[in-house]
């Protein structure tokens, strides 16, 4: 067992992708779940876990998730950090891109550190609840119309994630 849980829940199979290419950027020290499947005994001895959703509608969790989060949100999270990514479509959805990563957050922030925080500088958006103070709650990513950055913005991210999961 690797100290990284990478968990994502998934629709149309894009965060499914991208949970992959994280996977391979961690290099063989990060195990990969689908939240459809997984129960709470796999993932709760890992010490870093990294969520990953789509917003689906206007700000709205994925499906799986949806029926997750309240279970994963009681798991004992002491000397765990935990990473947010959320796919979105910033041109469709320009007032609510990838807020489904506030929701995640909102559930479990009082009870983890959540850490992978990033500038919202580069992204083309109108307004999100996952900013807060300039700050993206995690990654967002949107592979709609920015597939171009996503492999950029990962590579970035889990540099940042190396320092944070220490």
């Amino acid at each position: 067992m690797n100290n990284i849980a990478i968990l994502y829940g998934t629709s149309g199979g894009s965060v499914e992708t991208v949970a992959k290419q994280l996977q391979d950027l961690f290099e063989g020290s990060a195990d990969l779940f689908n939240v459809l499947d997984v129960s709470l005994s796999e993932i709760k001895d890992y010490k870093y876990l990294i969520v990953g959703t789509s917003t689906t509608g206007i700000g709205d969790l994925q499906d799986d998730w949806e029926g997750f989060l309240p279970s994963f949100a009681r798991i004992d999270f002491t000397g765990k950090k935990v990473a947010i990514f959320a796919l979105g479509d910033s041109a469709s959805y320009s007032t609510s891109f990838a807020e489904s990563m506030k929701v995640v957050y909102d559930e479990i922030s009082d009870k983890v550190e959540v850490v992978g925080q990033v500038a919202d500088e580069g992204y083309t958006y109108d307004d999100s609840t996952a900013v807060e103070d300039g700050m993206w709650l995690g990654l967002p990513l949107d592979e709609d119309n920015e597939y171009d950055l996503t492999e950029e913005r990962l590579v970035r991210w889990v540099e940042i994630l190396k320092k944070e999961f220490v």
